[in-house]
């Protein structure tokens, strides 16, 4: 979602890198760039005149003019600013309630809001432990009623059931009270939605938060809208004491402009952002993290958080093993971490989570790298038992075979066997405690400024 942002920050950090120090005509230059790179990434105007001051006149001030490495002041503000305009610190639901604490979800038709009830459903259950029931109080579309049916019961929660022609509020009561009958933890009740903002719509959801006085009140905003998502969420403001909002499509190619407008002009904090259509791709927002990020700076810590949900430890932990007693890696261990790589996301999603990302993805921009790694899999999966523990088996009538097995070409085989053979040198020298030695070596093969710069 920010790359073209990243792209242009970038280049503008870049340009004072280096310098002695920092003259008031080369902050104002800066200056420029950054509100120039702002309002492409379509942030509204009022937040970038506020950004764009905030930066300037903590840039003007001594501790940058002074300083030895300027460059890296004038980053260090920056990161700071958006910090601060993204929220500086992670919100979590406010759940202290006696039980049902009641989560009501706003938001336009289409902005996601029916799949980040299923999406908040399924994190409040596995990660808090929760016992979660959700509803639909949309009564004017069955598709919405039969999607949330159908994405709850991917997730394993309880569904109240509602049907078209009912009286919202009277579904939410109903929905309450089976609820507290069930001992349920929280009741996440999921609104209907515009094309745009309307007053029938609002008197609607108006009514459904006087009867209900939920505790958290989230307003679901499309992140691709730019500008627009600003006007939204300031008219749904004016109506809901909103508590927080939700940003999805994140993985999407907005330019950006929504997280850096939303928190400013509804005052409330971004608690949630959307990362894909799976239920589990929605991310705890933290500003701090977004913030590097933008910068080109990674979240490795939000990468190591995600490992740590996502990945099977047993079987790293077996794997660990076998490569530290045998120092052999073979065609199944390869697939085995293409498999545990699929399960943390897109590629696209985790190289944005890593410092220099953004400059490897710059440059693997015509690479589907997710069909390769689907690919890989595929012509692994078509090969036998045998060949896998011992690719050195695999000679040309194999290499046919196992090219039709997967619907391949022969020379699509021989790139893999390639490639296993890199990735096995690697482990060996990661078994050998090399680990220095390994990242010298990968240094030397990686295209320049992809490592991230000391």
């Amino acid at each position: 979602m920010f790359e073209n942002l990243t792209a242009r920050l970038s280049r503008v950090l870049d340009s004072l890198r280096g310098q002695g120090r920092l003259t008031e005509d080369q902050i104002d230059t800066a200056a420029r760039e950054l509100r120039m790179a702002l309002l492409e990434a379509d942030v509204a105007l009022p937040v970038v005149k506020d950004f764009i001051e905030h930066v300037r006149q903590r840039a003007l001030g001594a501790e940058i003019t002074q300083s030895l490495t300027p460059g890296q002041e004038f980053l260090r503000i920056v990161q700071q600013a958006l910090t601060e305009t993204l929220g500086s610190r992670p919100e979590p639901l406010n759940l202290r309630q006696q039980p049902p604490a009641i989560i009501l979800m706003a938001g336009l038709q289409g902005s996601g809001k029916t799949t980040t009830t299923a999406k908040l459903a399924r994190l409040l259950k596995e990660q808090e432990k929760k016992k979660v029931m959700v509803v639909s109080c949309d009564v004017y579309r069955p598709a919405a009623i039969e999607q949330l049916r159908i994405v709850a019961g991917q997730v394993g929660v309880e569904v109240f059931p509602s049907a078209v022609g009912q009286d919202p509020v009277t579904i939410a009561q109903n929905a309450l009270a089976e609820a507290r009958r069930q001992y349920v933890d929280v009741l996440i009740v999921d609104t209907a939605g515009r094309t745009t903002v309307d007053e029938a719509m609002m008197k609607e959801i108006a009514a459904l938060h006087a009867a209900l006085d939920p505790v958290e009140t989230l307003f679901v905003v499309d992140s691709m809208t730019g500008q627009d998502a600003a006007k939204t969420a300031r008219a749904f403001a004016d109506v809901l004491p909103l508590t927080g909002v939700v940003l999805t499509k994140i993985d999407g190619d907005a330019r950006g402009g929504a997280a850096l407008s939303v928190r400013q002009v509804t005052g409330k904090p971004i608690k949630f952002i959307g990362t894909g259509e799976k239920t589990d791709r929605l991310e705890v927002f933290h500003p701090d993290r977004i913030a590097a990020r933008i910068l080109g700076q990674g979240d490795v810590l939000g990468l190591i958080e995600e490992a740590v949900r996502k990945v099977d430890h047993e079987k790293a932990a077996r794997f660990a093993e076998k490569l530290k007693k045998t120092k052999s890696f073979d065609l199944e261990d390869f697939r085995e971490q293409m498999l545990q790589m699929q399960k943390m996301g897109s590629m696209a999603s985790l190289l944005e989570k890593l410092p220099g990302g953004a400059q490897i993805q710059a440059q693997l921009q015509h690479i589907d790298a997710d069909k390769q790694v689907r690919r890989t899999i595929a012509i692994i999966n078509s090969m036998t038992i045998q060949e896998r523990r011992h690719p050195d088996l695999i000679k040309a009538s194999r290499k046919r075979r196992i090219a039709a097995g997967s619907g391949v070409e022969v020379q699509e085989v021989n790139r893999l066997l390639r490639q296993f053979e890199t990735t096995r040198e690697m482990m060996k020298k990661v078994a050998s405690g090399g680990m220095a030695k390994l990242m010298r070596s990968m240094a030397g093969r990686l295209p320049p400024g992809i490592l991230p710069r000391r």
